[in-house]
């Protein structure tokens, strides 16, 4: 296949008239200065296509059932309660069904590929099904039905608490030990042969709250190489209760207890001092950040300018999935540091084009976390591509050099007319190629499920 772009970010530079090849899902040549030929897909504007770096995608049939306030203070504890319950009654075929449709509501929202951080592994009760890998399996059967790419992380999720409390409730659909978490992994990568040659895999110990620093070091030796993703520093009432245990901060105990480097993804850390969040960003770790969930659950704000003033790698997730918009996942991030801080255009370095800073980095800082050789349009990389309408209303009096401005902060995804992952070309003419199926059967299975609720 052949794209033609009048435009396209090739780099750090625009390039005006663009043909860009591709084959066995990589980008095979790139041409400058070309002219449209007839059997050419012609564009206006290509951009490499950003990961979503964070997901629990079966958390999107909650979507809109946890906002309403009862009796109390609300917080992120009340809301995880209501998440326990919904567990009680999910079955394989829904979570496929409902990771379907996230899935293509990411395609359709301009995302490339996918980090499911993926914990619900066992039946209601805690009893693993007859395949331990069941419901990574369904996670694998819902990429391949929706066209994204993954990077699968299962999560090692031991224990109700840093007191190392057992399981109960909801919970137990999450827990393995260190033992069954490898056989877990060992049984998703027999697989990952029959799977696009994209997909990655790598692991997830969920939190320091749900396992244990022998535990996370016996995992960390059996899987050394890999993407490796850790919630950290959500909420104050973590990072109050892991000092009390370890003695220390969760991030200030993870840089000096593991070997945190690039390959790892801290996902959330909105509760960091000055000192963490620059040690963490010189780590070259990936900052993880969830801005709509993380607005929506209470959860705080990322500390975004010392972030990025010691150099610091960060991608962009939708967790919750409780809305699905790349555009408003960019947006909020800025938004929220200037609410703090009381000041405009804040999350750029020195001086420059903020929604420049904003898309750049979460292209590359995502492709960095999920171990995806994307974020940046280039011979060789994975075709990971997003074509945008430069002459839609929100975008059509600027220039190039202001587009991405205008992507984060005045346009919605309704902008992004294609998207390729791997060089599948799953949206055209802004529509996912199989967005009524796949909605049709997420009807029925969110019927199914609510029935009983």
């Amino acid at each position: 296949m052949r794209i033609f772009a009048r435009s396209a970010l090739l780099g750090e530079d625009w390039v005006k008239d663009v043909r860009i090849a591709l084959a066995g899902g990589r980008i095979a040549s790139i041409t400058r200065g070309a002219r449209p030929a007839p059997d050419d897909h012609a564009v206006d504007v290509l951009l490499p296509a950003l990961a979503n770096l964070h997901s629990h995608a079966f958390q999107r049939a909650m979507a809109g059932m946890t906002e309403f306030r009862a009796a109390g203070r609300e917080s992120f504890w009340t809301w995880r309660d209501l998440m326990y319950r919904f567990l009680d009654r999910l079955t394989p075929e829904q979570v496929e069904a409902i990771a379907a449709l996230t899935y293509m509501e990411m395609l359709e929202a301009g995302y490339a590929a996918v980090g499911e951080f993926h914990y619900v592994h066992h039946q209601p009760g805690g009893r693993p099904y007859g395949r331990l890998s069941e419901l990574s399996q369904r996670i694998f059967a819902a990429t391949a039905t929706a066209g994204i790419g993954l990077t699968h992380l299962p999560v090692l999720y031991t224990y109700a608490g840093v007191t190392q409390k057992p399981l109960a409730g909801g919970q137990l659909r999450f827990g393995n030990d260190v033992d069954r978490f490898a056989r877990l992994v060992e049984e998703c990568r027999a697989v990952l042969a029959d799977l696009p040659a994209d997909t990655g895999l790598g692991i997830a110990p969920h939190s320091l709250r749900a396992t244990s620093p022998g535990d996370l070091a016996a995992t960390l030796a059996r899987h050394p190489s890999g993407p490796v993703h850790i919630h950290v520093a959500e909420q104050t009432k973590e990072v109050r209760d892991v000092e009390d245990r370890l003695g220390r901060r969760p991030v200030d105990w993870l840089l000096d207890n593991a070997d945190v480097g690039p390959r790892w993804c801290l996902i959330h850390a909105t509760h960091m001092t000055g000192d963490e969040t620059a040690r963490f960003a010189r780590s070259g770790a990936v900052a993880g950040l969830c801005p709509i969930t993380e607005a929506n659950l209470g959860d705080g704000t990322f500390n975004g300018p010392t972030f990025l003033e010691h150099g610091g790698a960060f991608g962009i997730g939708s967790d919750s999935n409780v809305r699905i918009s790349l555009t408003e996942e960019l947006r909020m991030l800025e938004y929220s540091q200037r609410l703090r801080d009381q000041a405009r255009n804040v999350l750029v370095v020195g001086e420059g084009s903020v929604g420049r800073q904003l898309y750049s980095g979460a292209a590359t800082g995502g492709a960095l976390a999920l171990g995806r050789d994307a974020g940046t349009i280039r011979d060789g990389a994975l075709a990971d591509l997003v074509a945008i309408d430069g002459t839609d209303p929100a975008l059509c009096g600027l220039t190039d050099h202001q587009l991405l401005d205008g992507v984060c902060f005045a346009a919605s995804d309704r902008v992004v007319t294609d998207v390729w992952s791997a060089g599948r070309h799953m949206v055209r003419d802004g529509r996912h190629v199989s967005r009524e199926p796949i909605v049709a059967r997420y009807r029925s299975a969110l019927s199914d499920l609510l029935a009983g609720l």
